[in-house]
């Protein structure tokens, strides 16, 4: 029988991991020392942790880009990812990064519900077109917004030119066989409507999966499912797999204006 645990296990399979989240930190709290345009902490909601953070260009806005974490929706917050906004927002993007209430104190449902509000706020404040982005967790938070039941009003998911879901996770049905369930608390009925590949598309707003290609092989599934069944309803959706990074690594080409997953992220690929 399969491992399920270990399928999803991406610190254990990485070299080097028990460091990290400190460095993550440490990187975002440098990058925001150097900011001209930094708003910190608005609020979407009364939450304590419905809050996001607006790092502006330097000239006039192109539109709006919204990273959302990762963390299997149990850890870490807005605040370790700042510098991830670099490379959208030397082109020209503002970047929004919201926090989220994390798992036990809300269920994925919960959370879904708040990105929705987090990206309708940060619309009201930011004209233009809309990227969404999302790691991991986030990758399935961000894709969620685009399935048939996503409660985005119309005048902001029109806006959305295009998603990147890096790392994502698309179908939360194996996660009910592995030890983090104690803490996510998912039935089969919530799992399965959380699931973005489980559900039609709302309408045909483009859709990139992208994952490292020294991932956990459950990672790489889970993005070629989700490039393949939107296809079938018409979605451009698109699979690419960077070789040589895990699920950690993946995201680093977000900081570099000049890498291609910066360019896939704000559309300058074509």
């Amino acid at each position: 029988m399969r491992d399920w645990d270990d399928a999803y296990a991406n610190s254990a399979h990485i070299p080097g991991s028990d460091k990290m989240p400190a460095l993550w930190a440490e990187r975002a709290v440098a990058y925001r020392a150097g900011l001209k345009e930094f708003r910190p902490d608005i609020a979407y909601g009364a939450g304590e942790r419905q809050k996001l953070d607006l790092i502006l260009p330097d000239g006039d806005s192109k539109g709006l880009v919204v990273f959302v974490h990762g963390g299997y929706w149990m850890r870490f917050d807005k605040s370790t990812w700042t510098d991830l906004a670099e490379g959208a927002r030397h082109h020209g993007w503002t970047v929004a990064l919201p926090s989220y209430t994390l798992a036990p104190a809300a269920r994925i449902s919960d959370i879904t519900a708040e990105i929705t509000a987090a990206i309708a706020k940060a619309a009201s404040l930011v004209s233009g077109p809309i990227r969404l982005a999302g790691h991991s967790a986030g990758g399935h938070l961000v894709t969620r917004m685009l399935c048939g039941d996503s409660r985005l009003e119309s005048a902001v998911y029109n806006r959305i030119t295009g998603t990147l879901s890096i790392s994502g996770l698309h179908d939360l049905r194996p996660l009910l066989k592995t030890g983090m369930n104690e803490t996510l608390r998912m039935t089969m009925e919530e799992a399965t409507l959380e699931s973005a590949a489980l559900h039609l598309p709302r309408g045909r707003s483009p859709v990139t999966a992208w994952v490292g290609g020294s991932e956990r092989p459950e990672f790489i599934r889970q993005s070629d499912l989700m490039a393949n069944i939107w296809t079938g309803f018409d979605v451009p959706t698109h699979l690419v797999v960077e070789p040589g990074l895990n699920h950690f690594t993946v995201i680093d080409g977000l900081k570099d204006p000049s890498s291609q997953i910066t360019a896939r992220l704000i559309g300058l690929d074509g």
